[in-house]
């Protein structure tokens, strides 16, 4: 059984994740979305929101389980029975940093693997804080977020 883990911090999720998740959910019997818990940021969500807007938005792809994880990756990859990373890559500018993380994976636990997945061109130019950040000036992000989670991220930045 081929399985792997797509780890971020979604805060928010956006449709390119989405885009990745349900890419490998094709390629992968099963896929651990792994939430990771990052003391040293603010997220506009906790841990538990966005798990629970992951879970709504992925209710349809059977063989993604959405977990949580705080450490190490490689160690995530062990506990849920995975060698497989996944990661996204929206531009050139993603690679350097996503490669070097890969190469300290590898070193950590020589037998998971980093997989890089370009993400569709439709999506390329977003990312979570780029959605805040419209969202916070009052422009729309109707296209760039989930249905599910679109007014939860509006009533959390209204406050």
């Amino acid at each position: 059984m081929a399985e792997a883990v797509y780890p971020g911090s979604f805060d928010p999720v956006t449709m390119g994740h989405l885009d990745i998740i349900r890419r490998s959910a094709r390629i992968f019997d099963r896929v651990y979305v792994a939430v990771a818990v990052n003391l040293s940021k603010s997220p506009l969500f906790t841990t538990e929101q966005r798990m629970a807007h992951l879970r709504t938005a992925t209710c349809g792809l059977k063989n993604v389980e959405v977990v949580t994880f705080d450490g190490l990756l490689v160690d995530a990859a062990n506990k849920y029975g995975t060698k497989i990373i996944i990661k996204g890559l929206r531009a050139i500018s993603d690679f350097e940093f996503e490669f070097q993380m890969a190469l300290m994976n590898k070193k950590l636990g020589e037998d998971v693997e980093t997989l890089f997945m370009a993400t569709c061109t439709n999506y390329s130019y977003l990312s979570s804080s780029l959605v805040k950040e419209v969202a916070r000036l009052g422009g729309s992000i109707k296209d760039l977020v989930p249905p599910s989670v679109h007014d939860d991220i509006l009533n959390q930045l209204r406050g």
